[in-house]
């Protein structure tokens, strides 16, 4: 039978593990939309979608734990349409919902890019930025790039877009999930062979060629399932609550 927390001495929990303070974001970090008081299943996933929080409801959850959540800063205002439909369904169930956005992607072992990183084998040696948001490592052995695009489809269920940086194998490399094509140049300025991240914008095309880095774009959301699932388990291992993670496909 799983145990229950009350939900401000999880929020405390998280807060402290996550330190969301330390983090100029975009978007409130940790509770969200308020629900019922006392915690015992908690469901994660990558967006707080309406169809992630009609699967949280069949499965009566209390929480839902995401990276992805509302009040983006300047997004609308305005409580309408599919905005309205998404707290309705949360207020009409009482479930809370909890998203942390830098703070999961930054954190050394629950974090995105760690997570990604031991899905992909890769070796961390170090940070990409001085938060701590994006990492630098290395590959076991070294690799053409066209079989890390093969190990990278193959653990995401996905087939990356490659863009070839040159004729060289990866060695070293650098990773972070989600849009973050626009660090590629700092990724080369570690002097890495190769950068994988989530999305690919027109101009990436042109940086990875001419700054001589192999780029993966391996998808936003792909690159961001394992953060939301780690931190749910880490729940459900410290308190005793009940964790499913639920994975609402997206091909983006």
């Amino acid at each position: 039978m799983p145990a229950t927390i009350a939900r401000d001495t999880l929020l405390e929990a998280l807060d402290r593990i996550l330190e969301p303070e330390r983090f100029e974001d975009y978007c409130p970090n940790g509770l969200q939309v308020e629900g019922r008081p006392e915690i015992r299943r908690i469901i994660s996933g990558v967006t707080a979608s309406h169809a992630l929080i009609r699967a949280a409801a069949e499965q009566e959850a209390d929480l839902i734990l995401v990276h992805h959540g509302y009040f983006w800063r300047g997004e609308p205002q305005p409580v309408v349409g599919m905005k309205r439909r998404r707290l309705q369904a949360l207020l009409q169930h009482d479930i809370n919902l909890v998203a942390y956005h830098l703070p999961l992607d930054a954190h050394p072992e629950l974090g995105n890019n760690a997570q990604l990183g031991l899905e992909l084998g890769l070796v961390p040696e170090g940070s990409l930025r001085p938060d701590g948001i994006g990492l630098v490592g290395r590959l076991p052995e070294p690799c053409p790039p066209e079989q890390l695009a093969i190990r990278i489809g193959a653990v995401l269920g996905r087939q990356p877009t490659w863009v070839q940086g040159g004729a060289h194998p990866v060695r070293r490399l650098a990773w972070c999930t989600g849009g973050a094509q626009s660090m590629l140049a700092t990724a080369a300025g570690h002097g890495v062979d190769a950068f994988i991240s989530g999305e690919i914008s027109e101009q990436t095309t042109h940086e990875a060629r001419e700054l001589g880095v192999h780029y993966f774009a391996a998808g936003h959301h792909a690159t961001e399932r394992y953060g939301p699932r780690a931190l749910g388990a880490w729940c459900a291992e410290r308190f005793g609550v009940d964790h499913r993670f639920i994975d609402i496909p997206n091909p983006a």
